[in-house]
C-alpha cells in the first residue's frame, strides 16, 4: 500500500464534502470519484454514492436529505470528516 495515494483519497474525500457544503455538486462529484480512485484498501467504497445522492439534493435547491445525510455519514464514519458532513444541516 502507498501512504501517499491513501492520504490524497483522504483529502480528495474531505474535498467532496467541503464542495457540497459549499453548495457546489459538481466539484463535489468529482473529488468523490477522486478519492474512490486513489483509495486502495476500501475506506471510501461508499462515499461516490453518497455524494451523488446529496448532490443530486443540492441541484434541485434543497437542503440534503437526512437519509443523504445518514449516507453520507455511512461513507465517511466517525471523525473529522463526520463534523463536516454535519455543516449540511
Amino acid at each position: 500500500m502507498d501512504g501517499h495515494k491513501q492520504r490524497q483519497a483522504l483529502t480528495a474525500a474531505e474535498r467532496a464534502i467541503e464542495h457540497l457544503v459549499a453548495g457546489k455538486p459538481d466539484d463535489a462529484e468529482r473529488a468523490s470519484q477522486r478519492a474512490s480512485e486513489l483509495d486502495q484498501i476500501g475506506i471510501f467504497a461508499s462515499l461516490v454514492a453518497a455524494v451523488a445522492g446529496a448532490a443530486g439534493d443540492l441541484r434541485t435547491g434543497v437542503r440534503v436529505s437526512e437519509s443523504h445525510l445518514a449516507g453520507l455519514h455511512a461513507a465517511v464514519g466517525v471523525g473529522p470528516l463526520s463534523q463536516l458532513v454535519d455543516q449540511l444541516r
